[in-house]
Order: structure tokens, then sequence, then C-alpha cells
């Protein structure tokens, strides 16, 4: 039996087990060209891929941070919005609604949405659910999109307010969203520190159970890594952590400059995170976080998780220069604080035809939230293809051939997630 052979016979037993998806997903020429190209980067054996796979089917299987697959937008529409004169903020605004939404108003996506989560063998995930920002209208649009579909597809995929509604889902064999928001909600009127905060609860209310501090660039709270100054917390930033362990919101500095993340670190009295970052000791990147801002994350019994973007890894910026991250990690810090949280999405099989259809757009300025410095996202790289968020049984294989002991791997999927997500609603 050659490797392409062994493969197909892995993803049949891996679909018997409710790992792969019957039907589209299982002969979606995208997800078997990436498996396939991780498999090879790879090279495990064949006990090792077979293990593997029967591992991450068996396992609760949580994304400390990421997206939930993406929707084909309706070109159509677009165009004619387009067309109408809409801003660049309707814009922006139509495509994130019909990226996030169209499998609850499209049968096609609908489909592509489910088997891409099962190809995943997904049981949950940390999801982006709030822009990039502090305002509270600007964080809602998010939350209120994957509302209404974790509303509408609660037979498949429903919200997550507890991690005990994680447990069910696997039980059930359905799939579900936890919450994180991408800013700390602010009123920005500056009438006193406890009015400014007032919006955690509100959101944690709403079913937000994590926050950015910063994203990027330097807001209230402190500098994000994108800021040269690298100024750190201030003391307003001090106050907004203490507001969120008392809600039971889980402190992200994921996009946070590496002082603000130790001087976070320092500051949360509960369990924080990098959700999806990765090892600057492997690689030199902004949103990478040395080795002095982990200890003091995992010091509060917090987590660091490793993404996906090539870019950030370095060293090639494929599969085995994601794993060379999670083994430092697990070498240097133990397997109970590694996560992983990568960053990208599946985007449906249909996304490019309908996009074409869109035709030209007018140029538009990059966003305050996106200013990054020059060179920090460098070109793209097909070895992201090895990278795909289907590829999450592969990443599971990886780890096998790596060494780690079932019970090891079974944390770095999932268990640290639920552990964190326990301690930050505990009282």
């Amino acid at each position: 039996m050659n490797r392409r052979q062994f493969m197909s016979a892995s993803f049949r037993a891996a679909t018997a087990v409710g790992l792969a998806p019957q039907g589209t997903a299982a002969s979606n020429e995208r997800i078997e060209k990436a498996r396939q190209a991780a498999l090879d980067a790879l090279k495990a054996a064949p006990q090792q891929i077979q293990h593997g796979l029967e591992l991450h089917a068996n396992s609760i299987v949580m994304e400390s941070y990421g997206f939930s697959p993406r929707c084909a937008l309706d070109g159509a529409a677009m165009r004619a919005a387009v067309e109408a004169g809409a801003s660049d903020l309707e814009l922006q605004d139509l495509n994130e609604d019909m990226i996030m939404t169209r499998c609850v108003t499209s049968d096609a996506e609908r489909a592509e949405f489910l088997n891409a989560w099962k190809a995943a063998g997904m049981t949950a995930i940390f999801q982006n659910a709030g822009e990039e920002g502090q305002s509270p209208l600007q964080l809602l649009k998010r939350l209120a999109r994957y509302t209404c579909v974790t509303d509408m597809l609660r037979d498949s995929v429903f919200k997550a307010v507890q991690p005990d509604d994680i447990l069910a889902a696997k039980r059930q064999n359905k799939h579900c969203l936890y919450f994180s928001g991408n800013g700390v909600p602010l009123a920005q009127q500056w009438i006193s520190v406890e009015h400014e905060l007032g919006y955690i609860r509100l959101f944690h209310q709403l079913g937000i159970r994590m926050m950015h501090v910063t994203y990027n660039r330097r807001n209230m709270l402190g500098d994000g890594c994108a800021e040269p100054a690298n100024a750190g917390l201030s003391d307003f930033g001090r106050a907004a952590i203490r507001e969120m362990n008392r809600v039971g919101v889980i402190v992200d500095v994921a996009h946070s400059g590496w002082r603000t993340s130790l001087e976070a670190a320092k500051a949360s009295a509960k369990p924080m995170v990098a959700s999806h970052s990765g090892c600057l000791a492997l690689n030199r990147h902004i949103r990478c976080k040395p080795d002095e801002v982990i200890r003091a994350i995992v010091d509060t019994g917090g987590n660091v998780g490793i993404c996906c973007i090539p870019q950030f890894l370095g060293r090639g910026g494929d599969i085995v220069a994601f794993l060379d991250h999670i083994d430092y990690m697990v070498k240097r810090f133990g397997a109970d604080h590694v996560t992983i949280g990568t960053d990208v999405a599946y985007s449906s099989a249909n996304a490019a035809e309908e996009y074409r259809k869109v035709g030209p757009r007018p140029p538009s300025r990059a966003r305050f939230e996106y200013f990054w410095p020059p060179g920090a996202l460098g070109a793209g790289s097909s070895r992201g293809l090895t990278l795909e968020w289907t590829n999450w049984p592969i990443f599971t294989v990886g780890m096998v051939q790596r060494g780690y002991t079932d019970a090891d791997i079974q944390k770095i999927l999932g268990g640290n997630v639920l552990r964190l997500a326990r301690a930050a609603l505990a009282a």
C-alpha cells in the first residue's frame, strides 16, 4: 500500500468513527490537497497516522482562538452595493455579514460550513466574535452575527456559555462556539473608571468569555505588539484586568506588546492567555512572545496558543514549523500550558466564484487596527497549505509523531482551554 492509498484508507476509517464528514467534504479537493501536503511534510509512519486520527476523533478538540468556517459571499448582492455607491464601511459590513451568516440562509453554504467542521474534527472554537476595537457598537456586530448562526443552526452548532456545554457538544456529536471579543468595550465618555468599564460585565452577560487587552496598536489600556515604544500597561489597563478577573472574562494578550503582556500577566489574579501567538525564541516577530513573557503567563496558570500564520512561525512557515513551536512550549514550559489557536479559517469552496461576480472595487485605505509595521506580514506562502484549518486531525498526527503521550495531546487539543474556561468562571 503506497502513502496515498494509506491516507485514503485512514480517512475512510476516520469517517467510520465520526471524524471525517459524509458527503462533499470527504471529496473536497482543497481539503484533500491540504491533507496530502501536510502528510508529505510530516512523513509520519502509517501507525502514527492511524493512531493520530483515532485519538483526534475521540478527543474534545477546542481551539483557543479562531474562526468558524467562512461562507462565500453573495457576489451579485455585493456588486449591486458597489454599483449603488455604498461606502467602504457599508461594504465591509455587508461582506462580514455574508461570510459569517450565509450558512443560515444558503443551503450550499450551510453544507460547506458543516462539512468543514466535521473535516476538522472540531468540538468547539473560542470564536472571534468582536470586531477589533473598544466601541461597544462596533464589538456588537460580530457578536450579533455569530449569535444568529448559533440560534438558527443550534441543532448542529450552538452557543456555549459554560465549559459543560462544550462537553455536551462532544457527547451529542455537535459543535459549539465559545465567544471571544477582540477588544475591551469602553463607554468612551471618561466620567469614571467604573463607568468606563461597565460594559465588560454587559458583554459577559451576552456570552463573551475572553477579551484582547490591545489589538496591534496603542489604546487606553496599553501598547499593542506593533507599537515601537513598547510602553506597557496603563493604570487604566490594570483596572480593566481587575474587572475582567472579577466578572469572569479571560485576559488575552495575543496582540499586545511584550511589556504590556508581561505586566498584564503580573496584574492578573486569574489564569490568562496569549491565545494565538508563537515563541520568539524560534522566530523573532512582533506577534511571538519572549520566554520571560511566556513564563509570566504560565505562572498565572495560563496558556499560550500556537497559531498557523506562516510569517509568525518562521522556519519555513509550514506544519513542521508549527509543531516546532508546540514542541518548544512543551519542553520548556510543560504540556499543561500549550494550546492551538490557528487564527485561520476555512473558506467556502464557492468563495472564488462568488468573488469574481463582484468586479472591481475602488481602492481604500488600510484601517487603523491593521496598521502593521513594514515587513510584519511578509509575502504569502504556499506552505500555509499544510496549515489549513481542516488539517486539525493532521496536527494530532504530528504530535503523535513527536512522541507526546495521549494525555498530553488531549490537553493541547482542548483540555487546557477547558481548564482555563472553568478557572475564569470560578467564584
